[in-house]
């Protein structure tokens, strides 16, 4: 489904991204795990179209990323969720998840998506007249996760999503990006929560200083010593 060769990304003269190279399998979970600082988010980034690389290719579908027009990419498919959720504090929940479709041109559709998430996440319709910024930790991410399945992935990147959220709820994040794969949305998820993340992924990336150092079955990684010694504390 997407595939990333060589990829070089920097600020200026300075390389974030240092020759990555990774490949995602459509109707998978893909992990991308490493500490802060590693580079997951500028990867995230780049692959949304917000960041163009210095070097290296990115093709998805069988074409190439259009590279610094983020719009473009959003209507192939590629819808990211960022971290710190980035939803609009000053809007209410309808109008957020308005928000999420509005790169779509079928706004009956859009409608009946959002009926369709307060089906599934009734504490959104609960407060769908509430201001966003209002909500929990929990209902924001539960809210930034509606709003962009409304713009139809088919690619979907969570960047953090258990960051700052309670250990009961990063459980029900996990069993929902487990279920949205069900659905037939791949999904790369970059996390520094190494367990909750190769818990659930069947491919894993372990990104340090701008390179994978290692890759493989999601299962085997988690068993392994390097990462057992520096992301599990064991």
């Amino acid at each position: 489904m997407l595939t990333v060769t060589d990829l070089h990304v920097g600020y200026g003269p300075i390389d974030v991204l240092k020759g990555i190279s990774c490949e995602i399998q459509q109707g998978s979970i893909v992990c991308l795990i490493g500490s802060n600082g590693a580079g997951k988010t500028t990867f995230l980034n780049t692959l949304s179209g917000l960041l163009q690389p210095s070097a290296g290719t990115i093709r998805y579908l069988d074409a190439p990323i259009d590279s610094g027009y983020p719009e473009r990419v959003l209507r192939r498919g590629i819808v990211q969720v960022p971290e710190g959720r980035k939803i609009f504090r000053n809007l209410t929940v309808y109008e957020c998840l308005l928000m999420g479709g509005y790169s779509r041109r079928d706004k009956a559709e859009v409608k009946r998506d959002i009926k369709a998430m307060y089906e599934r996440f009734p504490r959104l319709a609960e407060r769908r007249k509430q201001l966003a910024g209002t909500l929990s930790g929990g209902e924001q991410q539960m809210l930034a996760f509606a709003r962009a399945l409304i713009a139809r992935p088919k690619l979907l990147l969570l960047d953090e999503p258990s960051m700052g959220l309670a250990p009961q709820v990063v459980d029900a994040v996990a069993d929902l990006v487990v279920s949205i794969r069900e659905q037939g949305v791949t999904v790369l998820l970059v996390e520094q929560n190494a367990e909750l993340a190769l818990g659930i992924a069947d491919f894993g990336y372990l990104l340090e200083n701008g390179r994978i150092t290692l890759s493989g079955d999601a299962k085997t990684i988690l068993e392994s010593d390097q990462v057992r010694r520096a992301y599990l504390g064991l």
